[in-house]
């Protein structure tokens, strides 16, 4: 897998994961939309681990930035 993903999107990710699990565990996203939404918070903690997103390499998208002469 080839990263296509730069480091402000993994950060976008992470923290919007972390207010994700704060809103879940205070009760604020109670029941199924909660459990809904803590699964894509691990899906997007698990995407910015890798520095990769299988939903970008379809499209073509990278948000990495391109260092001259490579």
């Amino acid at each position: 897998m080839k990263a296509n993903m730069g480091t402000a999107d993994r950060t976008i990710r992470v923290i919007i994961a972390a207010v994700v699990a704060i809103l879940y565990f205070t009760g604020i996203i109670p029941g199924t939309l909660g459990i809904v939404f803590m699964a894509l918070a691990g899906i997007f903690v698990l995407t910015s681990v890798v520095s990769f997103c299988p939903l970008y390499a379809p499209f073509g998208i990278s948000t990495c930035s391109v260092k001259p002469g490579k």
